[in-house]
C-alpha cells in the first residue's frame, strides 16, 4: 500500500515539477532551467546524504554493468523533453504521454527482462491496458 501511495506522490510532483521547471525556462533558457533543476537536486541528495545515510561513494566505483551510472544525463534529458512536452502540449496532454510512454517501456523491460529486470511473461490484459491508455489519451485530446 505505500508504494501506492509513494507512487502517486511522485506523479503528482512530476506535474507541479514540469510546469515549474516550463516557467523557469520561460524566464531564462532551457539549459539553464536544466541545470539549476539538476543543481538544486544535486544539493538536496548532498544534504539528505549528511544528515541520513553517510554510506561511502566508493560504492559507486563497484557498479556493474557501467551504462547503470547514466541515471544523471537521462535525468538531465527527461528535464529537457518535459519541458519541451510540456510547453509545446500543455501539462495534461504532455503528462498523460509521458506516462504511456513510461507504462509501454516498463512493460517491455519487464517482457524481455532488460537490464538485469526478472522476465516477466507476456500477458494480454497488460497489453489492453496500454491500449486503453493510449484511447484514453485520444478521448482526452479531443
Amino acid at each position: 500500500m505505500i508504494g501506492f501511495f509513494i507512487a502517486l506522490v511522485s506523479g503528482a510532483l512530476m506535474s507541479i515539477q514540469g510546469v515549474f521547471n516550463t516557467k523557469v525556462t520561460e524566464a531564462t533558457s532551457i539549459w539553464v532551467a536544466n541545470s539549476f533543476v539538476q543543481l538544486t537536486a544535486f544539493l538536496v541528495c548532498l544534504a539528505a546524504w549528511a544528515f541520513t545515510d553517510r554510506s561511502s561513494f566508493k560504492g559507486i566505483l563497484s557498479v556493474e554493468p557501467k551504462y547503470f551510472l547514466l541515471g544523471g544525463v537521462i535525468g538531465a534529458f527527461i528535464t529537457l523533453t518535459v519541458i519541451k512536452s510540456m510547453d509545446a502540449l500543455g501539462p495534461a496532454k504532455a503528462v498523460m504521454l509521458i506516462v504511456i510512454a513510461q507504462l509501454i517501456v516498463a512493460y517491455v523491460i519487464e517482457l524481455f527482462g532488460m537490464f538485469g529486470v526478472e522476465k516477466q511473461p507476456f500477458s494480454w490484459r497488460k497489453l489492453m491496458g496500454a491500449v486503453v491508455a493510449i484511447v484514453g489519451f485520444v478521448l482526452f485530446k479531443w
